[in-house]
């Protein structure tokens, strides 16, 4: 009955989205963009229902990147959510950016963003070599190519990081439909932003009233 200690729970963990930013979406091409937006907006809506330390960070905002995905800030609005801009490349590498994620206290780190073979691989492979376990939701990451984001994840697993997916995050967290207090914000975000699976949910709970 007791389950797994990999498995991701709202406690154990720190969320990181990095460089979810126009400039870094135009030149994605391993993932449709409106699909990258409808996956960032699972995760960020998931960390946000599940009260994650979430960290958001972004590159040269002001002059090149451009502003984070709209999906991002419904969830975390920049005014209030200090969002930490740098120069690096490797959000690692960045005192601030650094701070506040290993500040946490959490050594679970999930992390998400563009683009996944520069700004996840450089992360995810420090934060491993500090002794931190690292999840990577690999469909809310994108790359210049289909080959570049697959070579990415190929070399982060291989390094030991753990790859899983936007609705698997959510539902990893959720766990027993039983928890009735994140029950209903759970379903509403999968109607929103769940494609085939939010159309279910919105059927079957149109059903059950007939």
């Amino acid at each position: 009955m007791k389950p797994s200690s990999s498995l991701l729970s709202p406690d154990n963990h720190a969320l990181v989205l990095i460089d979810f930013e126009g400039q870094m979406g135009f030149a994605t091409k391993s993932i449709a963009l409106s699909e990258l937006r409808t996956n960032a907006a699972i995760i960020a809506g998931t960390s946000s229902i599940f009260n994650v330390p979430t960290i958001v960070t972004t590159v040269a905002e002001q002059s090149f990147s451009g502003p984070v995905f709209p999906e991002i800030e419904t969830f975390y609005p920049q005014a209030t959510s200090g969002y930490i801009d740098r120069t690096t490349m490797n959000t690692w590498e960045d005192e601030a950016a650094y701070k506040a994620i290993t500040g946490t206290g959490k050594q679970k780190l999930v992390m998400a963003g563009l683009w996944t073979g520069v700004c996840i691989v450089g992360p995810a492979l420090s934060a491993m070599e500090e002794g931190y376990t690292v999840y990577v939701i690999t469909d809310a990451c994108g790359d210049v190519s289909t080959e570049a984001h697959e070579r990415a994840v190929q070399r982060m697993v291989h390094a030991g990081v753990i790859p899983m997916t936007s609705i698997q995050y959510l539902l990893e967290l959720q766990r027993d439909w039983a928890r009735q207090d994140t029950y209903k914000p759970v379903t509403d975000l999968m109607k929103k932003y769940g494609g085939a699976y939010g159309i279910g949910i919105q059927y079957a709970h149109h059903m059950l009233t007939h």
